[in-house]
């Protein structure tokens, strides 16, 4: 967590961050994509690693690498521009019918302000979530874990550069990934 000379910064910039992830969540939640694309910078790197069960003394092998190994996800504004963009036809196989999904975020810590917490240009955030999903009768999917997300302002509004997202699963019973973290 950032120590900051200035405690009352640290605090309005905490609850602005808060604002603005519980913004995109709703943005998700009500499925407003375009409107969530519009919040990624355009080098964003969206990144989610598969997790393995290991050893105790081997947790550095515990999350598959960046650029080395499988990973549940990894990519940027492109990419996630064209799942968006294949939802919204309304022909895609795994949300027909549309699936009903909840985002919580919590535990939000601001890790890194710079230049300084009074007046940030970047922020590097740690935070919880659950996503609860429910599609047609009986299907439900629960998934928890951590982010770990770089804001960067552009235009005066907060903007995701990057997004790390670290499931606590490492079986995901979840018949396919079409939403977002």
């Amino acid at each position: 967590m950032v120590v900051a000379n200035d405690p009352l910064a640290l605090l309005l910039l905490k609850q602005d961050v808060e604002t603005f992830l519980y913004h995109e969540a709703n943005l998700l939640d009500d499925r407003r994509y375009e409107e969530w694309l519009e919040l990624l910078t355009d080098d964003v790197r969206y990144w989610v690693p598969m997790r393995r069960n290991v050893k105790f003394g081997e947790l550095e092998r515990e999350f598959t690498r960046e650029g080395q190994d499988i990973n549940w996800f990894d990519e940027g504004k492109d990419t996630l521009t064209r799942r968006v963009n294949q939802i919204l036809t309304g022909v895609h196989w795994a949300e027909e019918p549309l699936s009903r999904i909840a985002h919580m975020v919590t535990n939000v810590e601001i890790l890194e302000a710079t230049p300084t917490p009074a007046e940030p240009e970047t922020v590097s955030l740690r935070c919880r979530f659950i996503i609860y999903r429910n599609r047609v009768a009986t299907e439900t999917d629960i998934l928890v874990g951590r982010r770990e997300d770089m804001l960067r302002r552009a235009d005066g509004q907060w903007r995701i550069a990057q997004r790390q997202v670290f499931l606590d699963q490492n079986v995901l019973l979840a018949k396919n990934l079409t939403f977002f973290f």
